[in-house]
């Protein structure tokens, strides 16, 4: 069947994404044209059914970017930030104990003095507020399926998915064709492993000379404290138990507004045993002795879970094109020891928006903008991602004992002689081949939940309020699912039943089926974190957008 034509809409600028740094972006281009009295015209598609929905973080934020985008926040009396950090503890545990380091250990840029403890979702929809009272177009539940070339190469855009396709493919009677959004210059700032962005890195070969990128997946949620267990501004990080040695991560509690608890647990997607669960390893976590009594008299309202940037300074990729740019999550742009991003994002998105305003400004259009990739090293972001460059490298060869310490010495040689006896470490394999058969590492066997402090993925799922159109087609493509059976399953033991945190994936036994079990993918359950997409050991799961305002919906996360 011959698909009608896309109608379409010209703009200056087109925007993926309504995350802190597409918005950063939108904001930062029309403050621009308003000082030199001009017009511009910007719009910003967003996937989740509203500003913020999709958006996840833990987050305590470095104001930076937010003093340098919108400098009297502050003063506003609908800022999304309250709570300021007042105390700031880093805790090493064990098993059944744990110590406390004191915090004249960590160099300054550690410190979180000065911080904000707060919702990036309530923080992007701020930002999102301000963009439209600048005139920025802004169309949530409209995800971007495809970016638009031309002749030449050049990226001029982006189409919207299609709406009203069952799940056999074919047009129903609600069908619907995508818009295509045509802009002179096209941002990308899809977060981590961005389904669009990914093309866009093979097609430019944008991560040539760059070393592998490297991830996290942060499983996180929301809780209601009792008052006598409330601190507001309590900060705290651990490492340590309950991971092995082998397998980087760590954990945060925020206390802020009123009397919520952010709590998260991190896990390295380099993580060897395939029989590890990130989301088992966070309910385990919380019942440490040092932890577990928080949560008395406490609530939780709410859950979810995202992949994060983790390769930092030397992962970077090229970040401009024929016709747009990359930025925040999309570009890789994360502290991984401060567990920090958003400020680089919202930054990147200001560099992005200023180097298309004097490109504009010129009557240029589709060409590379060298002065955003040439300048962002030298800018705050990347003296922020050098001073830490080989933390994540050291925590992998060395293990967490020892390569906290040798992360926590190279931070200071870095902060006191900006250089490193270390140089710029690799990070060695990618997630994915990481892995190792399930022949050759002891099981895990995880606890059961008690419902009370420990939870299972489906109860959880249901606090994320996610939900997709059924008949569909799926948006988690397996490319060949002979080789899923024979590797994945065969060989590894079926991992993706245990890193999804969603309970996505799973092996079911059925005696009709090659091998007596059967491939389940329950793509309702999807949060979109894309862990699938990344830690696949033979890279055979493809995550596409699904369709219209699909996927979680992230109160005050």
């Amino acid at each position: 069947m011959a698909l009608p034509e896309r109608e379409g809409m010209d703009f200056d600028v087109v925007i993926v994404g309504a995350g802190p740094a597409g918005l950063a972006a939108a904001i930062r281009l029309k403050q621009r044209a308003a000082e030199s009295g001009e017009e511009i015209s910007v719009v910003v598609v967003e996937k989740g059914s509203e500003v913020g929905a999709h958006i996840l973080s833990g987050a305590v934020i470095d104001p930076s970017g937010l003093d340098t985008l919108v400098p009297d926040w502050r003063d506003d009396p609908e800022r999304p930030l309250k709570t300021a950090v007042e105390r700031d503890e880093f805790m090493f545990l064990t098993k059944n104990s744990g110590v406390t380091l004191p915090n004249l250990f960590f160099p300054k840029l550690m410190s979180n003095h000065g911080n904000f403890v707060g919702s990036l979702s309530n923080v992007t929809k701020y930002l999102g507020q301000k963009a439209e009272a600048l005139g920025v177009e802004i169309y949530p539940g409209f995800p971007a399926a495809e970016v638009l070339y031309d002749d030449r190469g050049t990226v001029i855009g982006v189409a919207t998915g299609d709406l009203g396709i069952g799940r056999s493919g074919d047009p129903r009677e609600d069908y619907t064709r995508g818009m295509e959004l045509r802009g002179k210059y096209t941002i990308f700032g899809e977060g981590a492993r961005g389904s669009l962005t990914k093309t866009l890195i093979d097609r430019f070969k944008l991560n040539a000379g760059r070393d592998h990128q490297k991830y996290g997946l942060g499983v996180k949620e929301l809780w209601q404290l009792a008052p006598a267990k409330f601190e507001p501004g309590l900060v705290q990080h651990t490492m340590g138990w309950p991971l092995p040695n082998k397998a980087g991560g760590g954990s945060w509690l925020y206390h802020f507004d009123d009397h919520l608890l952010s709590v998260g647990f991190v896990t390295h997607l380099n993580y060897e045993n395939p029989t590890l669960s990130p989301f088992e390893e966070f309910q385990r976590f919380k019942t440490h002795p040092m932890i577990a009594e928080t949560f008395e008299g406490a609530k939780r309202i709410g859950y979810g879970a995202r992949a994060i940037m983790e390769g930092g300074w030397q992962s970077v990729p090229k970040l401009v094109f024929p016709g747009g740019c990359l930025v925040g999550d999309s570009a890789g742009f994360v502290n991984v020891p401060r567990i920090k991003g958003s400020h680089n994002a919202v930054l990147s998105g200001i560099q992005a928006a200023d180097a298309i305003g004097e490109a504009l400004k010129a009557g240029r259009q589709g060409d590379e903008l060298t002065a955003y990739e040439q300048g962002w090293r030298d800018s705050p972001i990347g003296q922020d991602l050098k001073a830490v460059r080989n933390v994540k490298p050291l925590w992998s060869k060395y293990g967490t004992l020892v390569g906290v310490g040798l992360g926590g010495l190279d931070m200071w040689s870095n902060t006191i002689l900006d250089a490193s006896p270390f140089g710029t470490l690799s990070h060695g394999k990618p997630d994915h081949a990481c892995l190792k058969p399930l022949s050759e590492v002891t099981p895990i066997v995880y606890p059961k939940p008690d419902g009370k402090l420990t939870f299972d993925r489906l109860s959880s799922v249901y606090l994320s309020n996610t939900n997709h159109e059924e008949d569909q087609p799926p948006h988690l493509q397996v490319k060949d699912l002979g080789l899923q059976k024979a590797s994945e399953h065969d060989v590894f033991g079926g991992p993706s039943a245990r890193y999804c945190p969603a309970g996505v994936y799973e092996w079911v036994e059925d005696a009709a089926a090659s091998g007596g079990v059967r491939y389940q993918i329950n793509a309702q359950n999807c949060v979109h974190c894309k862990t699938c997409d990344i830690k696949d050991p033979n890279q055979n799961i493809n995550w596409v957008t699904p369709e219209g305002p699909g996927g979680p919906n992230y109160p005050n996360m």
